[in-house]
């Protein structure tokens, strides 16, 4: 039997200025509806598997304390009087709604309000509204504002920024943002992500703005950062951190000059384009764009203009050994967060507000992070290399 959830009560409560969650939330009265639904769902399949004449026999009323507030929960009973209910116990006094955690397990796997309520329908024989679900997936909001005030470490030897866009709704029509992920190596060598940050104006002050928020929630030496090439971004991150080294991301510098290079030419270019970047030292590097720039220079020269400006920060790498260059060449590491992002968001063409895209992304950033349990490879030989180049700027986070 469907049971729908009326959550008119409870959008009520809310507009009336009442918080969802806490001990008084109106969110204790949508658990009490849930269970409650899903209590009728249980006994009307008890009913319905019982061979002999069995029927309801009213409901005995219990008083159950939850993470949001008491309630009177009504629980059905049978004339038989061998109902046993499975969502809560007899003897049950305290609860976590198990409906609203299998909820929001079926959010954080990418699932659409409709799915889900699909899903909910079929374990347990409830059926409810989207409002009734976004009122529950609202509950992770405030768990947002939380993390995105945590404090960090003092020290990061390497730092990440990477973009990611997705189409929101504003004052009427839906225009494309740029959601962007930085993401921390502690000194333990495990990866974290630090902070995910809506960049509506983009530039200089953007930037600085997100440099400041990291310096505030604690963070008071980074080593390098590697970041995709965003103007104003180096100038921004040395006005509060001077001695951060940042390297400009290879292969988004690579995709950007193959943007300018005629269709026929794209193949060899890159090709030759290796020498460059794949050199030994930055000398023989700077050798090879001399050559490169002789012979493809005239034809496109807005290739080695932006090669030639950014060349300080696309060249940072060359200075260090293998291990240490593989990790910060490019903004490759953040690419795994963003595939599981892409894998949560992949049926939604589009999202109404900042919060509906929030709400997922952050999930996407927990299950990226469950999988975060090893330092990155050779972490040992990076820390101790680090640890020369960057002399006494580890000493105290190594405890040497």
């Amino acid at each position: 039997m469907k049971i729908e959830i009326d959550v008119e009560q409870f959008a009520r409560d809310i507009k009336a200025g009442k918080s969802i969650g806490g001990a008084d939330g109106a969110l204790g009265l949508l658990i009490k509806q849930l269970t409650e639904a899903a209590l009728a769902g249980e006994i009307d399949s008890h009913l319905a598997q019982d061979l002999t004449r069995n029927r309801k026999n009213g409901y005995n009323s219990k008083t159950m304390k939850s993470d949001h507030g008491s309630f009177e929960l009504d629980v059905p009973r049978d004339r038989n009087g061998n109902f046993e209910p499975e969502i809560v116990k007899k003897n049950q006094t305290t609860m976590t709604s198990e409906i609203e955690k299998k909820m929001l397990s079926l959010y954080a796997l990418g699932n659409s309000y409709t799915q889900i309520s699909d899903h909910i329908e079929e374990i347990y024989g409830v059926g409810f509204s989207k409002a009734a679900i976004s009122a529950v997936t609202d509950k992770i909001i405030p768990m947002i504002q939380e993390w995105k005030l945590r404090p960090l470490e003092e020290v990061y030897p390497f730092l990440f920024l990477d973009a990611i866009h997705y189409k929101v709704k504003e004052e009427g029509r839906y225009i494309s943002k740029a959601f962007y992920t930085v993401l921390g190596v502690r000194v333990d060598g495990k990866k974290e992500i630090l902070g995910l940050y809506l960049g509506e104006n983009e530039g200089a002050k953007f930037w600085l703005s997100v440099i400041t928020d990291l310096q505030n929630r604690g963070v008071k030496d980074i080593l390098i950062a590697s970041v995709d090439g965003l103007k104003g971004f180096p100038e921004a991150i040395n006005s509060v951190f001077p001695n951060t080294e940042v390297q400009l991301c290879i292969v988004h510098q690579i995709r950007n000059s193959l943007k300018f290079i005629g269709s026929a030419n794209q193949k060899q270019f890159a090709k030759e384009l290796k020498a460059v970047y794949q050199s030994f030292t930055k000398e023989e590097a700077e050798m090879e764009l001399d050559k490169l720039e002789e012979k493809w220079g005239k034809k496109y020269p807005i290739v080695f203009t932006s090669w030639r400006n950014k060349w300080d920060n696309l060249s940072v790498y060359f200075k260090y050994q293998e291990d240490i260059r593989r990790v910060i060449y490019t903004t490759n590491i953040i690419e795994s967060v963003h595939r599981q992002f892409r894998t949560l968001t992949k049926t939604k063409g589009a999202f109404p507000n900042d919060d509906s895209l929030l709400k997922l992304l952050f999930m996407g950033i927990q299950n990226a992070q469950k999988k975060w349990t090893m330092p990155i490879r050779n972490w040992s030989l990076t820390v101790s290399q680090l640890s020369i180049h960057f002399d006494g700027r580890l000493d105290k986070a190594l405890n040497l």
